[in-house]
């Protein structure tokens, strides 16, 4: 089964831009994550809700925002476009950027569970003899919460590998550009004697989507079994 070279180049840009949507989400991913986990705080249900709305939305929605937002004349993209010269419509960075708030919500809820199961006494043993609050953080909670922190980062991948609705809508499907795995294999079913072509893409994307999940199980437990100290 070959591949030809406009599917290995919508292959590799597929993972370029799933990684680099990880990449940039895990900062923020772990900040929402703990505020939602142990804040308190007035329009905590709110948050939690913005955060997951690219879950029940349909992804043409997201994308078209994306696009009110981030497009050369959007509010947010015409700055940083006449201010830095960063253009995220129609390029692959804005396919990552797409990729990023669809995965977004899976990353979240996956730390966020992690941070809920931590024991909160471990936490206070730490302050009592004498870490500050930051400390505390980077040496007690985020350790613990790294099983969640990693298989959040892999279902955030898998989920921007196969993204499609949000990503055609914001960047377009442009060979070579913006055109990812999804949106080769929906160009390939919208031509006469494109179902081999499909065909081959589409074990590709289930092929990653299994393994990530594979992974994902993977690393939960090895992480957990090196945390608890088995």
């Amino acid at each position: 089964m070959a591949f030809t070279e406009e599917e290995i180049t919508a292959l590799m840009l597929s993972l370029k831009v799933a990684a680099t949507a990880v990449a940039f989400s895990i900062p923020l991913a772990i900040a929402v994550a703990w505020l939602l986990s142990r804040g308190r705080f007035w329009g905590k249900n709110l948050l939690d809700a913005v955060v997951h709305l690219p879950l029940i939305m349909p992804p043409v929605v997201t994308g078209y925002l994306l696009l009110l937002t981030f497009g050369r004349k959007g509010a947010v993209g015409a700055f940083l476009d006449e201010w830095f010269g960063i253009v995220f419509s129609f390029r692959w960075t804005g396919a990552a950027v797409a990729a990023a708030v669809m995965g977004f919500p899976l990353m979240v809820r996956a730390i966020r569970l992690s941070f809920d199961a931590i024991d909160s006494k471990l936490e206070a043993a730490a302050s009592t003899l004498g870490a500050g609050p930051l400390w505390v953080f980077l040496t007690v909670t985020l350790p613990l919460a790294l099983p969640g922190l990693a298989a959040g980062a892999v279902l955030a991948f898998a989920k921007s590998m196969g993204e499609f609705g949000a990503t055609i809508t914001f960047v377009s499907n442009i060979p070579g550009e913006t055109q990812t795995l999804a949106s080769a294999i929906y160009t390939y079913t919208q031509v006469p004697g494109g179902e081999l072509g499909a065909m081959r893409l589409t074990i590709i994307s289930i092929a990653v989507s299994i393994a990530a999940m594979l992974a994902s199980e993977w690393l939960s437990r090895r992480i957990a079994d090196k945390v608890g100290g088995r």
